[in-house]
């Protein structure tokens, strides 16, 4: 490391072979990206250590025929390799150390330089030094003490290791204990203990009472109360926060570590969760009531394609043909079979073909299966079949799927949410069981929720989407990056809702997305009720698209999601959403006020109000004197990083 050769960007001449100018041993090498052709020469010339001498002015010194030459040695590493003449030019015989070159005549008119251009070669090594140094200063300056990335850099000849502040992990490699707390998802407390333990590198077992909510009982029975964090070593129960901080303020921390969990773990210590295993209750069927009439009716509907308005409508069936059905198999009227296909209807067993009108006994109104729907491939929370079980709240799904993705992002994600390690949420448990409740959402009754708790909803599923849609299907590239928000789709309440569909159609009140002609919803369609009555411009700013220009992965509250916007907009202004250079007079803004520049107002005078209100007082200042002293202001935005947030 630190020896570097020179490479020669011309064929050299008989006399240059061994003659190699002498330079400064501390250049680093080339990063890899930036190897040259060299490198791919065979390892027996890389194994070559060639002696040269070169004669090299001395700057100072006077022009004349007595100069002062200074001669060095320089040894090449052996990861690069010995140039050679090209075929033909030279020829070798014997062997390395005896090297004889027989010069082959060369046209005269052949311009060869007869010296080595040391300005080139000082340029040569400075901009490959920058390059390196710029790369170096890249890949560091993008980690904090807080994240959970990358540890580690490797660059040819250079090896980076970070390591996190605190005590060194090999501290704790003699504790044959267990250090085991129980927590739950958003708990600050939970947070602080998880943070002191990966500080100071002590390997632990959380136990989420959200993501395992069998285990809470153990958690009352253990420690006398369900309130977290409750800290376990071994079988013996130490406290919750208050305990710990006692403990590491006073320095006895270790000691009692070492005298409560220095021991091999017994068998009445809490048990690690097992992962892979729904709890048996949770995996009791509940099924529904009209389960037992559409598995009588799904066999026995003669289902058809057939053209309607131009279109091929595939695996469908009549109103009549449905009311029929009833009638023969059931022995019921055929006025109250009409009541049981609406019932099967509004709880989403069924659907109208082009989702329109409600259930009719009528020979021209087409209805389908919802498991027939032409888009079932489509949705990422449907499996093989209809969820037949009884739809639960959609209030309860969303607070349960809100605390899974919530587990998520504390245990792969760094703590300001800026970072997150979707390998890690792949392989998890909390995401195999976030993938099992997702399908409770196939035939939720969406119309229970106010309008609040709506927002909330759908914010969180949106956020919630994006991850499952980055760990199944990756992230979007240049050319399918439309693809990634139209094609990735749940079917919520009977009704397929895509990313672009919840953003664009719900939360913007049916705005056409950037660069489209035509809004998400017809005038007919039922989603239209579930939008609010007014846009809140702050959706913006709790929506995250899994790049690093988004905001930060947020989740709300129902009770709190106004305050929690506010916020999420404060945080996004002050993370660099905003930048004011008042000499210039110049504004550069996020480029989602570009894209949806109709959402925050008329003209750019009204956006900048409307931003001045998420403001810090520094930034806040800067942009009241440039609206009120009358000057012109400009407004630049800034690039748009589209790389993943991991």
């Amino acid at each position: 490391m630190g020896e570097v050769a020179v490479p020669h960007p011309h064929p050299p001449l008989p006399d240059q072979i061994n003659s190699i100018p002498t330079v400064d041993s501390t250049i680093p090498s080339l990063p890899e990206e930036e190897t040259t052709e060299t490198d791919a020469m065979p390892m027996h010339h890389q194994k070559d250590a060639i002696s040269s001498v070169d004669s090299i002015e001395s700057p100072k010194s006077d022009i004349s025929s007595e100069k002062n030459y200074k001669t060095e040695t320089v040894i090449l590493p052996e990861h690069l390799p010995k140039p050679e003449a090209p075929p033909g030019l030279l020829s070798k015989s014997n062997s390395i150390s005896h090297e004889e070159y027989h010069t082959i005549k060369r046209s005269t008119s052949a311009n060869v330089a007869s010296s080595v251009d040391m300005a080139s070669i000082g340029r040569f090594f400075r901009d490959r030094s920058d390059v390196v140094s710029a790369a170096i200063a890249r890949r560091i300056s993008s980690l904090k003490e807080t994240s959970n990335g990358p540890t580690e850099i490797h660059l040819p000849d250079v090896k980076v290791i970070v390591k996190a502040p605190g005590k060194n992990p090999s501290a704790f490699s003699s504790l044959k204990g267990r250090v085991s707390f129980f927590s739950r998802s958003g708990c600050r407390d939970c947070t602080a203990v998880r943070s002191f333990f990966r500080e100071i590198g002590l390997p632990y077992v959380e136990i989420n009472v959200d993501v395992f909510p069998e285990r809470e009982k153990e958690l009352l029975d253990r420690a006398g109360t369900n309130q977290v964090p409750q800290i376990f070593l071994n079988e013996k129960h130490l406290g919750g926060l208050v305990v710990l901080n006692s403990l590491r303020n006073s320095g006895e921390f270790e000691n009692v570590l070492k005298s409560m969990a220095g021991t091999k773990v017994p068998d009445d210590a809490p048990m690690v969760p097992v992962y892979g295993f729904d709890h048996e209750e949770a995996e009791k069927e509940n099924l529904d009531e009209m389960v037992a009439i559409i598995a009588v009716l799904r066999p026995r509907m003669p289902i058809q394609d057939r053209f309607v308005r131009m279109k091929l409508v595939r695996n469908c069936f009549t109103g009549a043909d449905m009311v029929d059905a009833i009638v023969q198999h059931l022995n019921l009227g055929r006025e109250k079979a009409a009541e049981i296909g609406k019932e099967l209807l509004r709880r989403h067993f069924i659907h109208h073909v082009f989702r329109e009108i409600d259930f009719e006994d009528d020979a021209q109104q087409l209805y389908r299966f919802l498991e027939h729907d032409p888009g079932v491939l489509k949705y990422f929370n449907f499996r093989v079949s209809t969820n037949d079980n009884k739809p639960k709240s959609p209030a309860v799904i969303a607070q349960r799927l809100t605390k899974l993705m919530v587990a998520m992002l504390e245990s792969y994600a760094s703590d300001d949410r800026h970072h997150v390690d979707y390998a890690r949420i792949a392989a998890s448990e909390e995401f195999r069981r976030y993938g099992n409740l997702v399908r409770d959402l196939q035939r939720v009754d969406m119309e229970t929720l106010s309008e609040t708790e709506r927002l909330c909803f759908f914010l969180n599923l949106y956020n919630a989407m994006v991850v499952h849609a980055v760990v199944t299907i990756g992230q979007p590239g240049l050319i399918d990056r439309r693809a990634f928000f139209t094609d990735f789709q749940y079917i919520v309440g009977g009704y397929p809702y895509s990313l672009s569909t919840i953003k664009n159609g719900i939360l913007r009140s049916n705005r056409r997305q950037p660069y489209s002609f035509v809004k998400p919803f017809s005038s007919t369609d039922i989603r239209l009720e579930l939008m609010p009555k007014k846009m809140n411009p702050l959706i913006h700013f709790g929506l995250c698209n899994a790049n690093r220009s988004s905001p930060a992965v947020p989740f709300f509250t129902p009770d709190g999601v106004e305050v929690e916007l506010r916020q999420a907009a404060r945080d996004f202004f002050q993370d660099g959403g905003i930048n004011i250079d008042f000499t210039k007079r110049t504004v550069y803004l996020s480029r989602i006020f570009k894209w949806y520049s109709a959402d925050f107002g008329q003209d750019k005078l009204e956006v900048l109000n409307w931003v001045l209100n998420y403001l810090d007082s520094t930034k806040a200042g800067l942009l009241s004197h440039l609206l009120n002293d009358g000057g012109a202001i400009s407004i630049s935005y800034q690039s748009f990083d589209w790389s993943l947030n991991c």
